[in-house]
């Protein structure tokens, strides 16, 4: 049985996309081959990386990249982690899009200063990801 191929499109491929990349991979690594991208390329986000080590979950070899720059596979399934990257989802023939809107921790971020609750937006965001992940296969097969 071959492998169905996903990807998570998020507008930067710095946080969200990256995160529900790494759940993926855990969670269903045998049933697909899982990437991510960006509308565009923001560079990997750090606390996202230290929010998903701390859930057991290594992202720090991944990179930030966009649509082009992924293999030339045709995808099953596009799932869009944000509404900026739903609105901009360019076209994939074949591949059944779906959307999923999580919250965005740098935009949320933008105005704290204290380190302990910066890293708390992103564990609930990364928590959110990651209770999708877990269930997704009902979404994707509807």
């Amino acid at each position: 049985m071959s492998k169905k191929n996903l990807m998570f499109l998020c507008t930067g491929n710095s946080c969200r996309s990256q995160m529900a990349e790494g759940w993926a991979r855990k969670y269903w690594g045998n049933e697909f081959e899982v990437y991510s991208a960006g509308t565009k390329k923001h560079g990997m986000n750090e606390r996202a990386m230290k929010v998903m080590k701390e859930a057991g979950v290594d992202i720090s070899a991944h990179f930030s990249k966009t649509t082009e720059e992924l293999p030339n596979v045709t995808f099953d399934y596009v799932v869009t982690v944000c509404d900026h990257a739903h609105e901009n989802c360019p076209y994939f023939p074949g591949g059944k899009i779906v959307h999923v809107g999580f919250q965005d921790p740098p935009a949320l971020t933008r105005e704290m200063q204290n380190e302990e609750e910066i890293l708390a937006v992103y564990r609930r965001v990364r928590d959110e990801i990651e209770v999708f992940v877990k269930d997704m296969k009902k979404v994707l097969e509807k």
